[in-house]
């Protein structure tokens, strides 16, 4: 995983921005923050209907007689 320098980061945002308001930082911020939890959530969303079809197909190759080794 990547390591992301919050410093930097901040510094990626404001350059060459106008200076925006105390509430208009909050509410960009917060935006920011739900669209990512949202994103997140889909992703989560994703991986577990990836893990119910690949429990579907070991089942499968379990019943016809092919040994998976479960890690």
């Amino acid at each position: 995983m990547v390591k992301i320098d919050k410093d930097q980061l901040e510094k990626a945002l404001t350059k060459d921005e106008p200076k925006l308001s105390k509430e208009e930082e909050i509410g960009y911020h917060k935006g920011a923050v739900t669209t990512l939890i949202n994103e997140r959530n889909e992703l989560i969303k994703m991986a577990q209907v990836v893990e119910q079809i690949m429990q579907v197909h070991v089942k499968r190759l379990e019943e016809i007689g092919v040994k998976i080794q479960k890690k």
